[in-house]
């Protein structure tokens, strides 16, 4: 099994920025991709960015260019640096991790508030 929890997120007015971290523990050995999704009230949730266990990164759709999801194996730990914050990014982050192996599924973690304020 994956554990997944999230820290770092809070309230930061428009324009701030905010790194969120997620720690894994449990069978790290078998996560592959690790990720970011967001869901903000009454809307489905998105994925944000996602990372290989080597280090490929992709950022998709309106946060592209103002957020960056990083990893670090060693901490096994993964981050979204938030930039330029807009009250439309006000929304849960989650992380999630896709494993393989024994463990094989997807993981995620409880979720942390990140609210942007005008």
């Amino acid at each position: 099994q994956v554990q997944l929890v999230e820290s770092g997120g809070g309230l930061v007015q428009a324009g701030g920025s905010l790194r969120l971290s997620c720690a894994a523990s449990g069978s790290i050995f078998s996560i592959n991709t690790m990720a970011w999704y967001r869901q903000a009230p009454g809307k489905q949730r998105e994925l944000v960015a996602a990372i290989t266990s080597g280090g490929r990164a992709n950022v998709v759709g309106s946060v592209k260019g103002r957020f960056t999801i990083s990893r670090d194996n060693a901490k096994n730990t993964v981050y979204l640096q938030m930039n330029d914050l807009k009250p439309e990014d006000t929304a849960i982050y989650y992380c999630a991790a896709e494993a393989g192996g024994v463990v094989a599924g997807d993981y995620w973690g409880q979720g942390t508030q990140v609210t942007v304020s005008s």
